[in-house]
């Protein structure tokens, strides 16, 4: 459990390990908390969060986003616009894909779980992220997320 080895350099693997474990916890923590709030997962909150803060945007725009495969996308899609939270309409500049828009039943949940989402966020990690190596844990993250989409690394390949 510890990212630091006794040279005082970071031990890869450690830091690995703490980093997927740490986002899988949270994870199935939030998912619960909106399954049970809201009917949604985690998963599917992201996706309504996106397409509220990019109205039109294409099923390509959040598999990008995520990094996630078109395949998986869509069907993620598909599972939203069966409970009527997502409508599609065609493209009008490629009328092979369409544009996707939250409906207001869309908007109204996302609103909702958006408050839970963060207020359990925020009970989580409170503690950690409110100390003094916080803001700079934050920034660690935010520099290799931005190195990461920046190179085009752990794009899927199909």
């Amino acid at each position: 459990m510890a990212s630091k080895s006794h040279d005082g350099r970071v031990d890869l693997l450690g830091f690995f390990a703490d980093l997927v474990r740490c986002e899988t916890r949270l994870y199935n923590a939030l998912n619960d908390r909106l399954r049970e709030r809201h009917g949604i997962v985690t998963s599917q909150f992201e996706f309504l969060r996106f397409l509220r803060d990019h109205p039109g945007a294409r099923v390509a725009d959040l598999a990008a986003e995520f990094a996630i495969g078109i395949g998986a996308t869509s069907k993620g899609i598909d599972r939203l616009e069966k409970q009527a939270w997502v409508g599609r309409r065609i493209n009008p500049s490629d009328r092979r894909s369409s544009l996707l828009d939250l409906t207001d039943d869309g908007r109204e949940l996302v609103e909702a779980a958006e408050a839970t989402f963060t207020s359990t966020l925020a009970e989580l990690t409170a503690d950690i992220l409110g100390g003094p190596s916080g803001p700079a844990a934050a920034q660690i993250l935010s520099e290799l997320r931005s190195a990461f989409e920046r190179d085009r690394i752990g794009l899927p390949t199909g």
